[in-house]
C-alpha cells in the first residue's frame, strides 16, 4: 500500500527562496507541494482548495504578515499544521507565533535536514523549533533561575544522567540537544555519521514518551537530566 503523501503549501514573498524550498522538497518523495502564494492574504484561499496537511508560512510579509495569516487558518481550519519561517530568532517573535498556532519555527538559515524534519514532526502532531531557537529558550531558562535564584534554590533539582532510561550515548545526544545542536552538531561533536544521530534521537523520544526533540529537552530540564551552567 502506497503511503500518503504530505501535502505542503508554501507562502513566502520571496519568489527565490521560495523556488530554493521547493526544490530541496521535490527531492523527498512523501512531500508535494501543492500551491505556493507571496501574501498572507492568500492563505486562507489555498489552504481551503488544497486541504494541505503543513502550511509553510513566511513572517514577515506585505499585507497580511505570517502570524496574522496564521491565526486566520489556525481559525478557520484547525487540522491545518504551520511551520513559521523567520529570519528572527528573538523570543518575543517566537512566543507570539507559537501563541497564535503555529506548530514550528524555523529560522531561513536552516539546513535541508532541519526543514525536513520540521515537516515530519508537525505532520505527526508534534511541534519542532529551530535548534538556535531552543538553545535560546535554554538560555532564558538559566537568566530565570538566575534571578530566582533563592526560589529555585529552595527546589533545586540535582544533576544526574538518566542512565535507568537513556544510554550514555543517547545522554550525550540529550546533552547537546539542550545546547541547541542540530543533527548535524551533534554529528560532529560526537564524530559519527547524521543518520546515527537521528536513530539516537528517535530513541530518545519514544524512551521519554515525547513527540518532538524540543519536549525532550524541556522535561530533560525540569527532571535535571541536562547541565545548566551558564
Amino acid at each position: 500500500m502506497t503511503k500518503k503523501r504530505t501535502k505542503i503549501v508554501l507562502i513566502d514573498d520571496h519568489k527565490l527562496f521560495r523556488e530554493g524550498v521547493k526544490r530541496i522538497l521535490d527531492f523527498e518523495s512523501s512531500f508535494e507541494v501543492v500551491a505556493e502564494g507571496d501574501d498572507g492574504n492568500i492563505a486562507s484561499q489555498l489552504v481551503r482548495k488544497h486541504r494541505p496537511d503543513v502550511v509553510l508560512m513566511d513572517i514577515n510579509m506585505p499585507k497580511l504578515n505570517g502570524v496574522q495569516a496564521t491565526a486566520d487558518l489556525v481559525r478557520k481550519y484547525p487540522n491545518t499544521n504551520v511551520i513559521i519561517l523567520s529570519i528572527h530568532d528573538d523570543e518575543s517573535y517566537v512566543t507570539h507565533a507559537l501563541k497564535t498556532g503555529a506548530q514550528g519555527y524555523l529560522l531561513k538559515e536552516m539546513d535541508s535536514d532541519a526543514l525536513i524534519e520540521a515537516i515530519k514532526v508537525v505532520r505527526e502532531g508534534g511541534s519542532y523549533l529551530h535548534p538556535r531557537i531552543t538553545h535560546n529558550l535554554v538560555q532564558e531558562y538559566r537568566r530565570l533561575a538566575r534571578e530566582n535564584a533563592a526560589t529555585v534554590a529552595e527546589n533545586a533539582v540535582e544533576y544526574h544522567k538518566p542512565l535507568h532510561l537513556l544510554t550514555r550515548r543517547e545522554c550525550e545526544v540529550l546533552q547537546l540537544l539542550a545546547d541547541g545542536k542540530s543533527n548535524r552538531g551533534v554529528a560532529e561533536r560526537l564524530y559519527i555519521s547524521e543518520k546515527t544521530v537521528k536513530n539516537h534521537v528517535s530513541n530518545i523520544l519514544q524512551k521519554m514518551n515525547v513527540n518532538d526533540r524540543t519536549q525532550a529537552v524541556v522535561s530533560a530540564i525540569r527532571k535535571g537530566w541536562v547541565e545548566m551552567d551558564s
